[in-house]
């Protein structure tokens, strides 16, 4: 087999066992409710309007997500499944990219063991299956440094990946410009090509222009589709204000450390840190770029956290990736020093603490991930049911706002009936309504398993409206009308 074959092949196959494993394990994921607003406006998008972006707490935009669901949108409902094989492939994506950067900055048993870690942690897990975007823009920074670690000052590549995961998250921007002035900035005896120092070049205008195209191109975006380039910023910040989320330079502080160890949990960040300190004081040209990177990823989510946007534990997956390395080189790390090595029996007693910490918060590591098993089951089968409600034709004619429960089910109903979403109502936002279709839970499972956000207003206990009477019913969902 040829070499560059087999260079492509090897990976693939990584990433497909990953993917099928996952699907072997967990129950088929959803797309959140993110994801599917990106499929509806998308196709919106393909219709030639604007997205709908009138419904209440619309989420935030993302133009790569919008992008894909304007690709999607032949292939119809079929784009849900599409959606759905992009999550599982990226979540395989980062587990392979995780392993390859932990072999090349140490070894291989590293690199396994940081994969592992990855995937089994439980925010990967819960995000991934729900084809969240934040993890295909995690894969696609890790392969920018996987790049970066292979072939040093590569350059556009890197600017590259980095500008397409700048159309997902914003921290990706600011990668791209700290990468840009370290091309630019540092000596020109350090690259094979000299003139990559000198600012004014057109090799350096180029990629001034691929580092700066994501942040340009995002506020475009924002301005064909909203009427203001910083409409992706301010709705963001709205939101966070009505789900009362923390936020701001204190918060990140007193919230921040806590929402990487949602991530990590106790045993991965004490590991992780002297991991650290231990490659840092021990191995430290393998350990340079591996610390770089987690100082910068976490200094985005800090300034982002401080320029008001949320605190979660989902923003900082990204660095606990890189971390999860620098855990399995706690390890691990003992056997790439020299035997005689004064040190090397002190880390191997940090080791074994380690690894009894791991052993002991096993049965709470087994309770999360199960959890997201739980989880995936119960709401899954509630957002099917209502997509098959969606589809039976009980929404037939249309008649006034359809009143739904929650914000949750905007999204998903919008895409299956082929409607804007501000057309869908939560009945937290008005009144008992007097015509059109009212959407009512069947059961308290659906009460309890159906919701977006815990601060989400919500209408669970209001009564139906006179007038209305049933047209529908499966296990999850009833439905009322009065046209």
């Amino acid at each position: 087999m040829p070499q560059g074959l087999r260079n492509w092949l090897t990976p693939a196959a990584w990433i497909a066992a990953v993917a099928a494993a996952l699907v072997f394990v967990f129950p088929l994921g959803f797309p959140n409710y993110d994801t599917i607003y990106a499929l509806v406006w998308g196709r919106e998008l393909a219709h030639g309007s604007s997205p709908d972006y009138g419904a209440a707490l619309p989420p935030t935009p993302h133009p790569l997500a919008d992008l894909l669901g304007l690709v999607a949108t032949p292939l119809g409902d079929g784009a849900i499944g599409a959606t759905m094989v992009i999550a599982y492939v990226s979540l395989g994506f980062v587990a392979y990219l995780v392993y390859r950067l932990g072999e090349r900055w140490f070894d291989r048993p590293i690199g396994a063991v940081a994969a592992l870690i990855v995937l089994t942690r439980a925010p990967y897990l819960s995000n991934g299956l729900r084809a969240y975007v934040d993890i295909p823009y995690i894969s696609l920074v890790l392969g920018a440094l996987l790049i970066e670690t292979k072939r040093p000052r590569a350059g556009w590549p890197v600017l590259a990946l980095l500008a397409l995961a700048g159309l997902l998250r914003p921290e990706a921007w600011l990668f791209s410009i700290a990468y840009l002035s370290y091309l630019l900035l540092s000596s020109p005896e350090a690259s094979a090509t000299p003139d990559r120092g000198a600012l004014l070049s057109p090799h350096g205008i180029a990629l001034a222009a691929l580092a700066l195209s994501a942040p340009l191109t995002w506020a475009l975006f924002d301005w064909i589709t909203a009427g203001s380039p910083t409409y992706s910023f301010t709705g963001t910040r709205e939101t966070v204000d009505t789900l009362a989320r923390h936020t701001g330079p204190v918060d990140v502080v007193l919230y921040g450390p806590r929402a990487l160890g949602e991530v990590l949990q106790w045993p991965g960040m004490v590991g992780a840190l002297g991991g650290i300190a231990l490659g840092f004081a021990f191995l430290r040209r393998r350990s340079t770029l591996g610390i770089v990177a987690i100082a910068m990823a976490l200094g985005a989510f800090a300034l982002l956290g401080c320029a008001g946007l949320a605190i979660i534990a989902r923003y900082t997956m990204l660095a606990a990736a890189l971390l999860a390395i620098f855990v399995a080189l706690a390890l691990l790390g003992w056997r790439l020093l020299e035997r005689d090595h004064p040190w090397r029996r002190a880390w191997q007693a940090f080791a074994g603490l380690v690894a009894l910490m791991f052993v002991l918060w096993l049965p709470n590591q087994w309770d999360l991930d199960s959890t997201v098993h739980r989880d995936l089951s119960n709401q899954g089968s509630i957002e099917r049911d209502l997509s098959d409600l969606a589809r039976s034709g009980a929404f037939e004619p249309p008649c006034g706002p359809i009143s739904v429960p929650n914000h949750r089910a905007v999204p998903r109903l919008a895409f299956y009936l082929d409607v804007r979403p501000s057309r869908i109502v939560s009945s937290s936002e008005q009144r008992a309504p007097r015509r059109g279709y009212f959407l009512d839970p069947a059961s308290p499972f659906v009460i309890h398993n159906f919701v977006l956000d815990p601060n989400d207003p919500a209408r669970f206990a209001t009564a139906v409206p006179p007038g209305f009477h049933r047209v529908a019913r499966n296990d999850s969902w009833i439905l009322y009308r009065r046209c």
